[in-house]
C-alpha cells in the first residue's frame, strides 16, 4: 500500500494537496503524520524526513522502495499508477491547461504564500483585511486566481475547474482554505466554487481532521503573538 508522510493538517498546505488527491480519488494509502515540532536541523521532523528525502520536507509518497516527494511529481505517479481515476482531464488540451495551472500555483502566487499562511482552523478576517489593504501581491495573487477560476469554470461547465474533480481542484484546495481563513474579497460565482471544494468528501475529511487536531504552533503563527 502507498504511504503518504504529511505534517500537521491545519497549516501544511502543501501535504493537503496529494492527501486530497488520493482521499478524494478513492485510492487506499497509509497516513504518517510528522509532526511540526520544528524545522531545525536535529529536530524529530527534519529527522523523520532526511530519512526519507535529501529535502527534508512533507509530502513524500513512499511506494515499496521508492521515495517520491514534491506536490507535483506525487500528482503525476498517482496519476500514471491509476490511470482509471482520471486524476488529469481526458483532452489533450484541457490536460495541458491544468498541468500549466498547477505549475503557476506550484511556482508562483507568493504574495498569498507568504502573507496569507493556511490556519484552517482559525478564522481571521481583521488581519486579512490588513492584509488586503497593505498588500499589493496579495490583491494581484487574487485577481489572477479570480481570472483563471472564472475562465475554466465557464469554459468546462463546473462544478469543478475542468467539470469533474481533477489534479487542478487538488492543487488549489489550500488556496481556498486561505480565502476563507483570511476572508479576503472575491466574486459570488468564486466563492460558490469555494464552498463546492470544501464540501468534497475529501477535502471535508482533511479540515475535520484539521479541526480535531487543536495543535497550537507559535512558529506557525506569528501574527496571532503581534498585539
Amino acid at each position: 500500500m502507498l504511504k503518504l508522510y504529511i505534517g500537521n493538517k491545519n497549516y501544511s498546505s502543501w501535504s493537503m494537496r496529494p492527501w486530497v488527491l488520493l482521499t478524494q480519488a478513492g485510492i487506499p494509502f497509509e497516513e504518517v503524520m510528522v509532526r511540526f515540532d520544528s524545522f531545525d536541523a536535529g529536530s524529530a521532523f527534519k529527522n523523520t524526513l532526511t530519512a526519507l528525502t535529501p529535502t527534508g520536507k512533507v509530502p513524500v509518497l513512499v511506494d515499496g522502495d521508492l521515495a517520491i516527494w514534491d506536490t507535483q511529481a506525487i500528482a503525476e505517479y498517482v496519476a500514471e499508477q491509476y490511470p482509471d481515476k482520471n486524476l488529469w482531464p481526458q483532452g489533450k488540451a484541457a490536460r495541458a491547461r491544468a498541468r500549466s495551472v498547477c505549475a503557476e500555483m506550484h511556482a508562483g502566487f507568493t504574495g498569498l504564500r507568504g502573507n496569507c499562511a493556511m490556519n484552517i482552523e482559525a478564522h481571521l478576517p481583521e488581519v486579512g483585511a490588513l492584509i488586503w489593504r497593505d498588500k499589493a501581491s496579495v490583491r494581484a495573487d487574487v485577481a489572477r486566481l479570480v481570472a483563471m477560476w472564472q475562465e475554466l469554470l465557464a469554459q468546462h461547465g463546473g462544478p469543478m475547474l475542468f467539470g469533474s474533480f481533477s489534479v487542478a481542484d487538488a492543487t488549489f484546495a489550500p488556496v481556498c482554505m486561505r480565502i476563507k481563513t483570511y476572508d479576503l474579497p472575491v466574486p459570488a460565482d468564486i466563492a460558490a466554487y469555494i464552498e463546492r471544494v470544501c464540501a468534497l468528501p475529501g477535502v471535508k475529511a482533511w479540515i475535520d481532521d484539521a479541526l480535531a487536531e487543536k495543535d497550537f504552533l507559535d512558529f506557525e503563527e506569528p501574527y496571532r503573538l503581534a498585539p
